[in-house]
């Protein structure tokens, strides 16, 4: 199911973007770009959507709770309508797990791969994550790798991004930036 429409809004850290399938439920979500035009750029070519549009009251309500989460409000998201209808059963698997990590808390790869029944997995784990249609939302961010370094972050900004978020949590995670895994 394609998304049905998008909007941009401001938050703490830049303008970000959620798109929604019919149901309403959130089908993809971005972190700030460069600029706002550039956000709705990624936002509109990811969602597929109809255009920017006025978001349905469930839509709403999740963008509330992003716009907080970022000013250092922590949300709990594991509520949010989420629409994983085009990812296969082992992402959706992964991605459910992965937003049952509570703020301010982390994970490893490998955990999250043992907590779907799959403790070989790891490395996928961290391609799914990487895939992850709705990062903050679905705290691919939360997910660190085994040797205690931050592991990788496919948003824009990078590791520096995911330490960002980590950092408004108040999550624990390495002092220094390890590049390395």
């Amino acid at each position: 199911m394609r998304a049905t429409a998008y909007c941009v809004f401001e938050t703490a850290i830049g303008p970000c973007g959620i798109a929604w399938s019919d149901a309403p439920a959130v089908k993809c979500f971005q972190l700030p770009e460069a600029t706002a035009q550039e956000t709705e750029a990624r936002i509109a070519r990811r969602s597929g959507g109809q255009g920017s549009a006025t978001p349905p009251p469930e839509i709403a309500g999740v963008i509330e709770k992003v716009s907080k989460h970022l000013r250092g409000e922590l949300q709990d998201f594991r509520d949010a309508p989420v629409d994983l209808s085009d990812t296969g059963e082992f992402d959706r698997q992964v991605l459910e797990a992965a937003l049952r990590i509570p703020a301010g808390q982390t994970r490893t790869y490998g955990e999250l791969a043992k907590d779907v029944g799959r403790p070989a997995e790891a490395r996928a784990v961290g391609q799914v994550m990487a895939r992850n249609p709705i990062p903050l939302i679905i705290p691919c961010h939360r997910v660190l790798a085994a040797n205690g370094g931050l592991g990788g972050f496919s948003a824009p900004g990078d590791r520096v991004t995911k330490t960002r978020l980590l950092t408004i949590e108040g999550a624990k995670f390495p002092a220094v930036f390890d590049f390395g895994a």
